[in-house]
């Protein structure tokens, strides 16, 4: 054998060695990653027995390899698990506490979720991780970056975490971060230098946490930085807006900072968005700030700035929001928001303008998408002039001193998604043309003195999922075509509280006016539908079926009759009130089914019969009031959420049974009284109803009476206090 073959057999052996052993090594690192990966598994399944999720049902024990499994991602050679990504799982229980068991693990995922509990002990042994992902759960306790040198990514947003992060980031763990985001906690301390040494640091979000004291970032690489709704205060020196700000977004929203703006904020040529909303700033607004040609959005509002408002303004071509309510402006609106062509969201809500809507020229503003003027002192009949703002998607000019019927040319603005006009002194009907308004999602003229029926082409607003139409004047009978309304209601309430616009306007999930049908979106319920405190008649019609996104119901203080129809089981309701109305017969069996009803008033009718026993199975409900219904009898059950209930849900009802331990004034459990059992004082209760009824038509007397003070009970307005402070989680 020659030499040059002896030399190939050798390298081929040593090849052949070399496979072997990283054939093997490869095999023996995939294997044991796999066993955890398998053991988080059984962890979720112990936590959650029932959980039907494709997911892990592909994760199999048989398999050689989990790289394909998914959620799952390895290195190109596949021999380790480097990704994992279990986001908006629904998964419920603790954290796994093995993930180090998979050492070159660089990306980890588990957002919104159900996850309780603290981060595991051994988070310091993720060495490789770049990205953690634990947001919109409910982590608790504190946390300590200690260990993750790597880390590029934290985002633990919105969940229960504490203490103080000046103990959390040592400066050798944050080098290399890029994006932090730690908003809606429960932190505290100062804020100051905390993050200066973190050098690579592009995005800061520390917004809804308690942090308090000044500011002393430096911004250095900062892109966007973001701590509203925290207890930040103070003046901004000017050297906060370096020569070098590469600033694209501020929120400084709801803190306590004061002064002026400084005029050094020029610097920050590529800012975008600015938001000082809910601070106590005051001056003028600084000229400097129509240099900034980048800006889209500008939020100044709750403030206390000067009347003056910068001709500079004009000049910023991509300014697109502008809010200035609640800054104290008078008189006039001023002529030069009649020249910003450029804005589409202008809102001057929360001032006290009188007029100057048509001398201002903002009616003409063809651009305008959403015009808040809310909460002024306005006065006069509602501008026709509007009719002919084609592009306007929100219109809300409620809270003022408008007077006259609403405009027919209203129902012409075919894109408007939401009209408030409530708490103004509006006469006449609701315009038919309202029928046109095919994109409305919000409709509200609450308390004015509106009269007429409820125009049967409401049906046609297929997309309505607010309507309020209390306390006015309204009449007859509500026709069946109504209840169209809100067929697709809750695609687009979706689509419109994603609009970034919307939440910095008077519209706004965040508010306290809007905040219930946002809430109830999540359940598949978004719809409200507010009649209370007008003189509608008639029965309640069975094609109240049709409105199955319905989620709140409230007919109260009106003159409905006639039976309440069993279709009302149907649907997804999370209130349902009609108290002070003349409905009659017996109460439907079907509202027993209505197994997500929080609230449910049923006082000052007529109802009659036996208490319905399917109500028992209502286990949400927390506020209950069947009182003066004095034809209602039966017994009310000791055990169960109605038991909860105190004597005050049951007052003027002479022939309903009610638990021993609530005649006595009690809401714990019965005591029982000595010798005898709780049967026996329950018979020694009905053998004294028995004779208590004959005295029947006296109590009726009474309870008529009684019906009668709180049927002229003065009723307290709808309208909601704005808020003074925006909340926007």
């Amino acid at each position: 054998m020659s030499l040059t073959a002896t030399n190939h057999h050798f390298l081929a052996a040593i090849f052949m060695f070399l496979w072997l052993i990283t054939g093997k090594t490869v095999s023996g690192d995939i294997e044991s990653d796999k066993q955890v990966v398998l053991k988080l598994k059984a962890h979720i399944l112990l936590w959650n027995p029932v959980m039907n999720e494709n997911t892990f049902t592909r994760w199999n024990s048989n398999d050689e390899f989990p790289c394909n499994w998914p959620g799952i991602s390895c290195n190109t050679r596949g021999n380790h698990v480097t990704a994992i990504d279990l986001s908006n799982k629904n998964i419920q229980g603790p954290l796994f506490r093995n993930f180090s068991g998979l050492p070159e693990l660089e990306h980890l995922n588990l957002s919104a979720n159900g996850i309780p509990g603290t981060i595991p002990d051994d988070l310091s042994k993720f060495r490789n991780l770049r990205t953690l992902d634990l947001s919109n759960n409910i982590i608790e306790g504190e946390f300590n970056l200690t260990g993750l040198d790597n880390l590029e990514l934290l985002d633990l947003s919105n969940n229960r975490i504490q203490g103080n992060p000046r103990l959390m980031f040592p400066a050798r763990s944050c080098r290399n971060l890029v994006v932090l985001k730690l908003s809606s906690n429960n932190l505290s301390g100062q804020v100051d230098d905390l993050f200066n040494l973190c050098r690579n640091l592009h995005s800061l979000d520390l917004g809804g946490n308690n942090f308090s004291g000044n500011l002393s970032v430096q911004f250095g690489r900062l892109l966007e930085f973001s701590v509203p709704m925290n207890n930040l205060g103070g003046q901004i020196p000017s050297w906060f807006f370096s020569e070098n700000c590469s600033l694209r977004r501020l929120d400084l929203s709801d803190n306590f900072f004061i002064g002026r703006i400084p005029k050094e904020i020029s610097n920050c040529k590529d800012l975008v968005s600015l938001d000082l909303y809910g601070n106590k700033f005051s001056g003028d607004i600084p000229p400097e700030v129509g240099s900034l040609s980048s800006l889209q959005s500008l939020l100044l509002g709750e403030n206390s700035f000067s009347r003056d408002v910068p001709e500079s303004l004009v000049e910023m071509s991509n300014l697109s929001l502008l809010d200035l309510s609640r800054n104290s402006f008078g008189g006039d609106v001023q002529e030069i928001f009649g020249r910003l062509h450029q804005v589409k969201s202008l809102v001057l809500s929360g001032n006290s303008y009188t007029g100057g809507l048509l001398s201002s020229g903002i009616l003409e503003l063809q651009n305008i998408a959403e015009l808040d003027l809310s909460d002024n002192d306005f006065s006069g009949p509602l501008p026709v002039e509007i009719s002919q703002m084609s592009n306007l998607k929100m219109l809300v000019l409620a809270d003022n001193q408008f007077t006259g019927s609403i405009p027919h040319g209203y129902g012409n603005l075919s894109r408007l998604q939401a009209l408030d006009l409530s708490f103004n002194n509006l006469s006449g009907s609701i315009p038919s043309s309202f029928r046109k308004l095919s994109s409305i999602s919000w409709l509200m003229l609450a308390n004015n003195s509106l009269t007429g029926e409820i125009p049967a082409e409401l049906g046609n607003c297929s997309s309505l999922v607010w309507l309020n139409l209390a306390n006015n004047h309204l009449s007859g009978v509500i026709p069946p075509e109504f209840f169209n309304v809100g067929s697709n209601a809750t695609t687009q309430l979706i689509l419109l509280n994603q609009a970034e616009s919307v939440k910095s306007s008077g519209i706004s999930c965040s508010k306290d006016a809007f905040h219930s049908p946002c809430a109830l979106l999540s359940r598949n319920a978004a719809g409200y539908v507010q009649l209370r405190g007008n003189r509608l008649s008639g029965a309640l019609p069975p094609e109240i079926s049709k409105m199955q996104n319905l989620g709140m119901l409230y007919l109260d203080d009106n003159r409905f009759s006639g039976q309440l129809p069993p279709q009302i089981g149907s649907l997804p309701l999370l209130a349902l009130h009609v108290s002070k109305n003349m409905f009659s017969g017996e109460i439907p069996e079907e509202i027993g089914t209505l197994k997500r009803l929080q609230t449910l008033d049923l006082s000052c009718n007529n109802f009659s019969g036996e208490f319905p026993g399917s109500l028992s199975s209502l286990t949400e409900l927390y506020k209950f009031n069947i009182s003066y219904n004095p034809y209602i009898y039966g017994r009310i059950p000791s055990t169960g959420q109605l038991s909860t209930f105190d004597q005050s849900s049951f007052l003027g009802n002479p022939l309903l049974r009610l638990p021993i331990w609530m005649e006595n004034g009690s809401r714990t459990s019965p005591s029982v009284l000595p010798g005898k059992a709780v049967g026996e004082q329950e018979e020694l209760l009905d053998r004294f109803r028995f004779a208590f009824s004959f005295s029947y038509p006296f109590f009726f007397v009474l309870s008529f009476l009684g019906f009668l003070f709180l049927g002229n009970e003065k009723i307290s307005p709808l309208k909601t206090k704005r808020k003074s402070k925006r909340r926007r989680k």
